[in-house]
């Protein structure tokens, strides 16, 4: 948000279009497909996102592994020069592209003198003591510490997804549940949450349990089922945003299924007391 606050300011100076480059896919699975990251967004929230920042356009570089070996020369002549026409580029401080990451920032200024554009580079934004960086949020939302990976991302984590039929089992414990099918890659571990769920236009609280309900044997798929605290209808093939708030607790087995319905009761009493002072 940062580089994006920066270059809507250039853009206006020079009377020119605001403009993100990204790649797809993730040059790192492409590289090393062992090592690469679970996204926080899809492609469809990215480029909803930047849509919401206000950006002129969006050009999307299809990552290849041809595309890997180009220098930092050819990319900034083929991509920023030729194909962009950039007369600004902004970039975070810990920036590299071309082959083997040799095009640092000392080399993109370089280049871009020689083609006529400016280049700059934002220093790193931290938060309390340490850097905000896509690293660190992803492991805090592989921790379940939603909330502090809320603080770096400036919003709470979210997930997209299709609501699909489920067993039941929420409703005959007599609190229904949204199964969701989503296409995001990184969830929060096992647990039990409190999130807000966005069905169009409307928000509603909601406890979201990820896991594989041990109360019911071995075995079962791991699923995504929430409980909309204020919303009863049908959302059978609904799309649902849900946006992850607090960790209540550990996914667990209980001894019976009156001791899970009655500590999913508290679950719901503790959510609501969390939706008394946090607003939706």
């Amino acid at each position: 948000m940062k580089i994006i606050e920066r270059v809507h300011r250039g853009a206006w100076e020079r009377a020119a279009s605001a403009v993100v480059l990204t790649f797809d896919p993730h040059p790192t699975r492409v590289l090393r497909p062992d090592k690469a990251p679970k996204l926080l967004m899809t492609e469809a929230q990215k480029l909803e996102a930047l849509d919401r920042a206000a950006m002129h356009g969006v050009a999307i570089v299809r990552f290849t592994a041809d595309l890997s070996m180009w220098t930092p020369e050819q990319f900034v002549q083929r991509v920023l020069a030729d194909w962009l026409h950039v007369s600004e580029v902004w970039v975070g401080a810990n920036f590299t592209f071309g082959h083997d990451r040799a095009g640092t920032f000392s080399v993109l200024r370089a280049l871009g003198a020689q083609h006529g554009f400016r280049a700059e580079k934002i220093d790193p934004v931290r938060y309390k003591d340490f850097v905000v960086s896509s690293t660190r949020i992803r492991r805090l939302v592989g921790e379940g510490r939603v909330d502090e990976a809320a603080a770096l991302l400036g919003r709470q984590y979210f997930i997209d997804g299709i609501v699909v039929p489920g067993d039941a089992r929420g409703r005959e414990l007599g609190f229904p549940t949204a199964n969701l099918r989503t296409d995001n890659e990184l969830l929060p571990p096992y647990g039990i949450y409190a999130t807000v769920a966005r069905v169009g236009a409307v928000l509603c609280p909601a406890v979201t349990s990820i896991g594989v309900r041990p109360t019911f044997g071995e075995g079962l798929d791991a699923s995504i089922e929430t409980h909309l605290l204020t919303h009863g209808r049908d959302l059978y093939g609904e799309r649902l945003r849900l946006h992850f708030v607090k960790r209540l607790r550990d996914e667990r087995t209980f001894d019976s299924v009156d001791a899970l319905t009655r500590q999913i009761a508290l679950d719901c009493e503790t959510a609501r007391l969390l939706f008394d002072h946090v607003s939706v």
